[in-house]
């Protein structure tokens, strides 16, 4: 795979340059611009400052990374990045050989828009390319799991599930265990070493417990010497309640025990202004005339009120009234019999049919625009619970309470990876809760543009969990 892997890599450099070469020449091509005017037929030197700053600008944003397994939406936010980045140093570096070439603003600005849309389209198809390459010719990783932890489970089902990833487990080393599912048994970790020699296994994924440091030592000296890659799953699960960093002193790592990413004025602000600006583009672009339609057709459908208000709980567990468009019949109770919350479930009767609708697309949530612009809630945070939910779960769920921390959101981390709608089980609900807190630990404005975007493709996809 390591050849494979280079050509690969190479592919894309040289597609990257074709597309900066390429928005010139459409560019160059368009009416609005006049062809014959020398400032625009520099061709060479124009074409050298954009592939110098692009692979500059690449270098910093890492966008040549593997992100195979990563979803388009991080890659979108990459490229974004990218372009920033591109069209500080290519103005840079225009500006520093002015007195050799004129840049004209409009033709440039031009020429950086279109080479974003060029940008997506290539990478795009190069990831549905690949995917498809490695489904037909079968050209997968083999991996070897040494550990049975929750995280060993949770990337073996994730490979499982993501099989266009390119990764294919041959199974698990460690005791026989039930957690690991239906994923193969190959012994314990003492056989790693004759499975290196006799089985062709191109990475090592390490998932052994944090106390087992002897065997996790052992386990990268086998495979550094039968020159086998090898990845370190940890198991930091006893950290969830608490922002972590890796770092160095000397050879020897440590954790830091840090503040959140929002603790910092900066980044409320950065968030906030985020938050005013996206909520007033959705009331002056679309809010307008879509909430009114959609009123008009609840109204039409069901006997009740348009907007359904639910007591939720926000930022430091502070009640809030959410509000939704109501897509229930109007009749309902918020509580069973045993006095659990009742939430909707796949086929629920109690659904209009304009409610199914509006749930499976989450045009449901759209009143939430409110809460943001009266600032109770984000545009992207964890989502809120109403408040019988927040007390079955803050007894039964490890640092539940933790996610209201920051405001809650209209979407979330965990909503984008696959953990909205019903928590049958406690441990659904523990799954929401980790992927809440991550997106708290980890945030920025670049993962909170993912998720938005990442919102968006779900939506044109379509979600097996909206109902």
């Amino acid at each position: 795979m390591s050849k494979i892997n280079q050509r690969y890599h190479s592919f894309r450099l040289l597609l990257d340059t074709l597309m900066i070469v390429l928005a010139y020449v459409i560019v160059m091509r368009m009416d609005v611009f006049n062809a014959g005017n020398t400032r625009f037929t520099q061709p060479f030197a124009f074409i050298a400052i954009g592939i110098c700053a692009w692979y500059t600008a690449a270098y910093f944003s890492t966008i040549y990374g593997d992100r195979r397994s990563k979803k388009f939406s991080e890659e979108i936010v990459f490229i974004i990045y990218t372009i920033v980045i591109f069209l500080i140093l290519f103005s840079a570096i225009a500006f520093l050989v002015k007195s050799y070439f004129v840049l004209e603003a409009t033709f440039f600005y031009t020429y950086v828009f279109i080479l974003l849309g060029l940008m997506l389209v290539s990478k795009y198809a190069i990831r549905k390319y690949v995917h498809a390459i490695i489904i037909k010719r079968g050209l997968y990783e083999n991996v070897l799991i040494t550990g049975s932890t929750h995280a060993a489970l949770d990337f073996y089902e994730a490979i499982n599930k993501f099989y266009h990833y390119g990764y294919k487990c041959m199974g698990y080393l460690d005791e026989p265990s039930a957690h690991m599912n239906d994923c193969k048994h190959l012994g314990d970790i003492a056989t790693l070493n004759e499975l290196l020699a006799k089985k062709n296994i191109d990475e090592v994924v390490i998932a052994l417990p944090n106390a087992q440091s002897k065997q996790i030592q052992q386990c990268m000296e086998l495979c550094e010497n039968f020159n086998t890659n090898v990845r370190i799953l940890p198991d930091f699960d006893q950290y969830t309640s608490t922002a972590n960093q890796i770092n160095n002193i000397g050879a020897v790592p440590i954790i830091n025990v840090r503040g959140l990413p929002l603790d910092k004025v900066e980044n409320k602000l950065l968030k906030r202004g985020f938050d005013i600006v996206f909520t007033v583009l959705f009331f002056v672009l679309i809010g307008w005339w879509l909430l009114p339609l959609i009123a008009l057709l609840i109204k039409l459908s069901s006997k009740g009120p348009i907007i359904f208000k639910q007591e939720r709980w926000g930022l430091n567990n502070e009640k809030i009234i959410c509000y939704k468009f109501r897509t229930m019949v109007a009749e309902i109770h918020d509580l069973l019999d045993d006095g659990s919350f009742n939430q909707a479930t796949k086929n629920d009767q109690r659904i209009t049919r304009i409610g199914r609708i509006l749930r499976q697309t989450n045009f449901d949530e759209l009143p939430q625009f409110w809460n943001v612009l009266v600032g109770n809630m984000s545009v992207v945070g964890p989502r809120p619970h109403a408040t019988p939910m927040n007390i079955e779960s803050m007894h039964s769920v490890d640092n539940y309470m933790l996610r209201h921390i920051i405001l809650p959101g209209i979407t979330g981390w965990a909503q984008v990876n696959g953990l909205r709608g019903e928590t049958k089980t406690p441990g659904r609900m523990q799954k929401r809760v980790n992927y809440d807190l991550y997106y708290i630990h980890r945030w920025s404005f670049w993962l909170d543009l993912q998720i938005v975007l990442q919102t968006i493709i779900n939506f044109i996809k379509g979600d097996e969990n909206a109902y």
